[in-house]
């Protein structure tokens, strides 16, 4: 099995729909107008990265610059298809995408997600990755479902 982590590729798109679609992470629909200005516009900052086996996409991820911080980052989205959950790809998308804003002299990466209970597993890979839990605000995605966000220095 021949395993590659890069950023994502135009032509990685369809099989990216399928990680999507598998993962639920958000209707693959979306991903052409999300991906769109990253793919168009050679002074994009966003990141998006995969995580291939094979040559076949797995894995999606997404990150950006916090605007009006200096070296802050987001990671907006980050999902491994469901037949690859559990192998460890989604440690390996986290190491690459921590390595590459040190690279590029990033010195935060936040992470949110839902604090719905079916998101525990979820909230737990983060601690897992040495991210600290650092706010919950209250109903932020709908009643009763709560953003919680993670923090972890890179420098």
């Amino acid at each position: 099995m021949d395993k590659q982590l890069r950023r994502i590729l135009k032509n990685d798109i369809p099989a990216l729909k399928m990680v999507l679609d598998s993962s639920g992470l958000f209707p693959s629909d979306l991903l052409d107008d999300m991906i769109s200005g990253y793919l168009n516009d050679p002074s994009s900052t966003d990141i998006w990265f995969t995580a291939l086996v094979d040559d076949t996409p797995i894995a999606i991820g997404y990150c950006a610059p916090e605007r009006l911080t200096e070296g802050t980052y987001n990671l907006y989205a980050i999902a491994v298809a469901k037949i690859h959950q559990g192998t460890g790809i989604g440690t390996e998308m986290m190491t690459y995408i921590e390595e590459l804003l040190r690279k590029k002299r990033g010195r935060v990466l936040i992470v949110e997600t839902s604090g719905k209970a079916d998101f525990e597993r979820t909230r737990q890979f983060y601690r897992t990755c040495d991210y600290t839990e650092q706010a919950v605000i209250p109903e932020f995605y709908d009643e009763g479902d709560d953003k919680v966000i993670f923090w972890k220095k890179l420098g």
